[in-house]
């Protein structure tokens, strides 16, 4: 008949009690990780970004630190880092990868099986990334702003402005994905509203300040600086220089403004990643990229700082103000 001592039984319940927490961890379920890639300088300047993905996490029920990890990696403008990076997120075996348009593409080609979530300015379609735009067919979806089609709209808005201005120079990152039909777009505006358009190209600190230096010499009458994530990473650097230069500008988004540029005209930038954030944690929860429509805006926001207007001496036009979401004061 099996026997056991008093003393040895009490070192067996002891073992298996400490054994207990240790088996309970190995069973929780692993808390997902999500890759997150952004064209920024710095993690700081991506802040007000970051906060509105992870609201659109927390409006599906994840939270970063508690139920999902997020994984941040900023390459600095630096577009030859990003296969690398896509590639180590891969390895990573993360759960979603997100990214706006340049990381979002390498990790497309990094990747048919992770699930992608994008914000772009672009056509997905015309770079390869869905099929279409309420079926997108594959392991990418998210959210495509339009905004590098919204350049015309911008030449006639500072041309309600600065009607006088018959030279404007235009600010493109030649890097930049779609930059082709953005200059097309513009040339076009100008052609119709009887404009010079002067190009400056830039995708570099160097390259920045060159062309401002050219723009000093060139001496237009005004400046649109096209949608770019280059510029957007870089935004109060842009607007210090065009400030500088004491120029009419408009930009693409509120952030623009809000650093102090003179006006913007798009859809809201911060919205964009709460939507992405949003598409993300529905992914986690089990839906498929291919089933989830890219999503658009319904609203593009027309936002004017008058101090910065005031500074160069210019009058806002009633009709501007009328039509503006927003006038920073």
């Amino acid at each position: 008949m099996f026997s056991m001592r008093r003393r040895e039984f009490i070192t067996l319940l002891g073992v298996a009690a400490a054994a207990w927490p240790l088996a309970a961890r190995a069973q929780r379920p692993a808390v997902p990780v999500v890759g997150f890639v952004y064209t920024s300088q710095t993690s700081s300047e991506a802040s007000p970004f970051v906060s509105a993905f992870k609201q659109g996490l927390r409006e599906t029920g994840f939270i970063e630190g508690q139920n999902v990890a997020v994984e941040y990696r900023w390459p600095g403008g630096q577009y030859d880092r990003l296969p690398g990076l896509a590639a180590e997120l891969v390895n990573r075996q993360v759960a979603v990868i997100v990214g706006n348009t340049p990381p979002a593409m390498a990790a497309k080609t990094a990747t048919s099986a992770i699930p992608i979530v994008f914000f772009t300015g672009a056509d997905p379609v015309k770079l390869g990334l869905v099929a279409s735009f309420n079926r997108p067919g594959g392991n990418a979806t998210g959210v495509s702003f339009w905004n590098a089609a919204l350049e015309a709209k911008r030449l006639g808005l500072l041309h309600e402005l600065v009607p006088q201005a018959t030279v404007i120079a235009a600010l493109v990152d030649p890097n930049f994905l779609t930059t082709a039909d953005q200059l097309k777009d513009l040339q076009e505006a100008a052609r119709a509203l009887g404009k010079q358009l002067h190009v400056l190209q830039a995708s570099t600190e160097s390259e920045l300040d060159n062309g401002f230096a050219t723009l000093a010499l060139e001496r237009p009458h005004a400046l649109i600086v096209a949608a770019a994530p280059f510029f957007t990473a870089r935004r109060k650097e842009v607007v210090a220089l065009t400030d500088r230069h004491r120029i009419a500008a408009i930009y693409s988004w509120r952030e623009f403004p809000a650093a102090g540029g003179l006006m913007s005209y798009g859809p809201s930038f911060t919205d964009a990643f709460r939507q992405a954030g949003v598409y993300t944690g529905r992914i986690l929860k089990g839906e498929k990229p291919a089933d989830l429509p890219v999503l658009q805006p319904t609203k593009y926001e027309l936002i004017i700082n008058t101090t910065t207007a005031k500074a160069l001496g210019l009058q806002i036009p009633d009709r501007l103000l009328a039509l503006a979401d927003e006038v920073i004061e």
